[in-house]
C-alpha cells in the first residue's frame, strides 16, 4: 500500500503549485483503505479540476494500481482546515 501512497502524492506534487504542501495520510475503514490528500488552498482547484476531472482521474488511477491487492480504496481530497 505505500506504493499507493506514493503514487498519489507523487501525481498531487506535480499538479501542485506548492508541492511541499502536499501530503497523504492512509487509514483503514470499513474493510478499506482511505487515502487523504492534503494540499495547499490554492491548489485545491488544480488538484479538483473542472467539474472534479482531475479528482476523479486520481481516483481511477488509484483504484487501478490496487486491483493486485484486491482492496477497497478511496481517496479524499481536504483543504488545509481539513475540510473535504
Amino acid at each position: 500500500m505505500a506504493d499507493l501512497k506514493l503514487l498519489i502524492e507523487t501525481v498531487a506534487r506535480a499538479l501542485a503549485d506548492q508541492p511541499d504542501a502536499v501530503s497523504v495520510k492512509e487509514s483503514e475503514r470499513r474493510g478499506g483503505t482511505v487515502f487523504e490528500l492534503q494540499v495547499a488552498s490554492t491548489d485545491l482547484g488544480r488538484v479538483i479540476g473542472r467539474q472534479g476531472r482531475t479528482a476523479a482521474a486520481l481516483r481511477t488511477l488509484l483504484s487501478s494500481a490496487a486491483e493486485d491487492d484486491d482492496r477497497r480504496v478511496s481517496l479524499d481530497i481536504r483543504d488545509p482546515s481539513g475540510r473535504s
